[in-house]
């Protein structure tokens, strides 16, 4: 373990160091990335208007969605998506061959080698808002709420990155799939609001076949204490296993096809 976390030390380091030669776009994305948090409030707040509520959800709380979709989505952007572009570029060049042979798990080599400053203000952003929608609820949430769901959203990144890790995985077979990011990110844009202000057919899709529902809606449901969030709680952790397991038996699967440069 403390080998892996200098490994992931060094490759951090490395990746901040030359991301920082551009620190002009990181204000630059800051901005752009709170003009687009403001759009959605925005869209959220007119469909509010006169006491609506989304799918049984008040403002406050289908703001603590819209929340925790932005500091998933920061996560994504800062750590995953880097990665997964790595994934696309080293097959497609023939250097995977290069990651294979070093002396360390591949799949970890290639979740961890690469991160990007760029996300960060989704993540500030996010969970700035998570605690403002957090004090407008009815009880205000106290730092309790916050602790129960924090393991939630551990659990939603999970997903989140088991998906992403599967789909990258694709590139064996499939060569020109260098729009996995925006894949991922259109696939997260669904958990933006709450799960049950969908028809059903969508809320069944969002929950049992890609389950969206359990990165974003799931974590709010939690924190707010809502009737049923023990099973929901059950079905993240179960959930989050069984993919993180998929993930890593489909990379496995997936290097017996690869044709290395030099094969």
């Amino acid at each position: 373990m403390t080998r892996h976390l200098r490994i992931t030390r060094l490759f951090w380091s490395a990746s901040i160091a030359a991301e920082m030669e551009y620190r002009s776009n990181f204000v630059l994305t800051f901005v752009t990335s709170a003009m687009m948090l403001g759009g959605a409030v925005l869209t959220l707040a007119v469909l509010f208007q006169h006491d609506y509520q989304m799918g049984g959800w008040t403002w406050p709380q289908a703001l603590m969605v819209v929340a925790i979709y932005t500091i998933l989505d920061g996560f994504q952007q800062t750590f995953l998506a880097p990665n997964r572009t790595r994934i696309t570029e080293l097959v497609r060049e023939g250097t995977l061959d290069f990651v294979l042979l070093k002396p360390i798990d591949s799949q970890f080599w290639l979740s961890v080698y690469k991160i990007s400053i760029w996300g960060l203000p989704n993540l500030v952003l996010g969970v700035a808002m998570l605690i403002y929608a957090g004090m407008r609820t009815r009880p205000p949430l106290d730092a309790g709420d916050y602790a129960l769901g924090l393991p939630m959203i551990v659990l939603g990144v999970a997903i989140l990155y088991a998906l992403g890790y599967m789909l990258s995985t694709l590139t064996v077979w499939f060569i020109k799939m260098n729009n996995i990011t925006y894949a991922m990110a259109a696939l997260l844009e669904a958990g933006r609001y709450p799960i049950p202000a969908y028809p059903l057919p969508y809320r069944v899709f969002f929950t049992f076949v890609l389950p969206v529902a359990f990165m974003t809606t799931v974590p709010a449901q939690t924190m707010l204490g809502m009737s049923g969030s023990a099973v929901w709680i059950v079905g993240s952790l179960g959930v989050a296993v069984v993919m993180l397991i998929a993930a890593r038996l489909f990379w496995r699967f997936a290097l017996r096809y690869y044709t290395s440069a030099s094969s």
